[in-house]
């Protein structure tokens, strides 16, 4: 007994060491990685001699009321945990039974969603039931695609200009450098964003990952109210580049026949009348609605020259593009290989619709940057010695950006992070496909590649880069993350 006892004790022993020195490699890979990124993010930061890139960024703004998702559906829901039926995660939530089957759909697939709820009386109940939460429970929020980018844009040294509405109350949330295009109304859309941690628990349902379930009743943002007045202030502001964002409020609103596509139609418009070297840029976000899609695969898609998407956006895109069809929830933690294949048949299907269809209209351009944001990694892929410059260094200020975001700390701690990125990656999944390895000596792998398109196999070449994301070990705010890594990566390169 006293022998198995010792051995007993000797196993723990060296499992403790073993244990330790696994986390000493950690922290070390991890330190190295963080040095690695620092130094690029420093490298492309602008001197104080360089004048400031002037961004324009529309549309919208809301009130933000953030609560944490499982705690709020235990005090209100805890004997209504459905079963999952995916037939209603695609639509719109219009009673409190669609409402929590949609949720676990989302939450057990770790899926970012935003889905609008037409009930407005099941909304305005939802509302108060978040404020009866306890009050340090509870977090107001400036919300809005438009209004974050624009933000984020200043913190990084821009000089910018938002097409927003806004209430009294919401206008001092927003920098005073920020030029602002758009009327004053009494009331801010509000936007509840449940959020969720890793591991979080409702019912028998786990979430894999940190994310965010947003629900909206919005009356303003659907109808984009600030175009015109953007478009007016356009004319004498002439930035370097134009973002369009908040789309995805038109998505599953009840508009009247017609009013959909002239409000898009006026988007257009806007693009189309801007100078050829202003850069433009569209924001993807949540969507559903297939119809929706498709008119923006007419109206927005072929006049922007760059795209901002997270792993599920981009899944989505790409089955528009190429089946004419729609996906939900997709895998979470994408391979890159997978991750790049499908950023590569995004830009085939859009570059083979510019070259079909630019002799017919002028105005179209050529999609030149594609960014894709992911838990573990950011993918960046321009094509080469276009206007976009830094690659690398965008992606890893992209990177950056997730960490301090999310953990809500300008500080990166090693300690705080986990690496969900492997040392090394095919570049597609295609057989004998080349592999980037990540070192001290090159934290982000860049490599140019030609892509093939068309019938007659023309030739385009990109440059890719992928920066492994220090991701945040406890995850304090997700809403928003998006529209802020895209923003950092987006200044990096102008």
């Amino acid at each position: 007994m006293g022998w198995v006892t010792s051995c007993s004790v000797f196993t723990a022993f060296i499992s403790i060491i073993w244990q330790a020195f696994q986390s000493l490699q950690a922290l070390n890979k991890t330190t190295v990685l963080l040095t690695g990124l620092l130094a690029i993010e420093s490298s492309v930061k602008r001197s104080a001699f360089e004048p400031a890139p002037k961004i324009a960024v529309g549309y919208g703004a809301c009130t933000d009321l953030q609560i944490n998702a499982t705690e709020f559906l235990d005090t209100f829901y805890k004997m209504r945990v459905p079963n999952v039926n995916p037939d209603l995660a695609a639509n719109d939530v219009n009673n409190e039974n669609e409402l929590l089957q949609s949720f676990v759909y989302y939450f057990k697939n770790g899926a970012a969603a935003e889905r609008v709820i037409a009930n407005g009386t099941l909304f305005k109940q939802l509302i108060a039931h978040a404020k009866q939460l306890d009050k340090e429970r509870i977090h107001w929020y400036m919300g809005g695609n438009a209004p974050l980018m624009a933000v984020r844009f200043v913190m990084e040294g821009a000089d910018v200009l938002l097409g927003a509405h806004m209430s009294k109350k919401l206008r001092p949330l927003l920098p005073k450098e920020i030029r602002l295009a758009g009327d004053e109304i009494p009331d801010d859309d509000i936007h509840l964003i449940l959020e969720y941690k890793a591991g979080d628990r409702w019912g028998p349902y786990e979430a894999p990952r940190a994310n965010r379930y947003i629900l909206h009743n919005d009356k303003n943002n659907p109808h984009l109210r600030s175009v015109e007045q953007l478009t007016d202030a356009l004319k004498q502001y002439q930035p370097q580049l134009l973002v369009v964002s908040g789309l995805q409020m038109m998505d599953m609103f009840k508009f009247s026949p017609g009013v959909r596509e002239a409000r898009l139609n006026q988007v257009k418009k806007q693009l189309i009348s801007q100078p050829r070297d202003t850069l433009q840029h569209f924001e993807l976000a949540s969507y559903v609605e297939l119809k929706l899609l498709q008119q923006l695969r007419q109206y927005v898609l072929p006049y922007v020259d760059s795209l901002g998407m997270n792993e599920q956006e981009l899944s989505n895109l790409r089955e528009v593009l190429q089946h004419g069809s729609t996906t939900l929830a997709t895998d979470w933690n994408p391979r890159v290989a997978n991750t790049l294949d499908q950023m590569r048949q995004v830009f085939i299907s859009l570059l083979e619709d510019y070259h079909t269809k630019r002799e017919a209209d002028t105005q179209r351009r050529v999609v030149s940057r594609i960014h894709v944001h992911t838990l573990a990694y950011q993918a960046i892929m321009t094509i080469a010695n276009s206007k976009w410059k830094n690659t690398r260094g965008a992606a890893a200020k992209a990177a950056l950006t997730a960490h301090r975001y999310v953990c809500k700390s300008q500080f990166v701690n090693p300690e705080s992070v986990m690496l969900v990125l492997d040392d090394s990656f095919a570049t597609s999944a295609q057989e004998q496909a080349p592999r980037m390895r990540m070192s001290a000596a090159n934290p982000v792998p860049c490599w140019q590649e030609y892509i093939q398109f068309g019938p007659s196999r023309q030739r385009v070449e990109v440059e890719i880069c992928v920066a492994p994301v220090l991701v945040c070990r406890v995850a304090k705010k997700t809403a928003g993350a998006g529209d802020n890594i895209s923003a950092s990566g987006l200044v990096a390169q102008l």
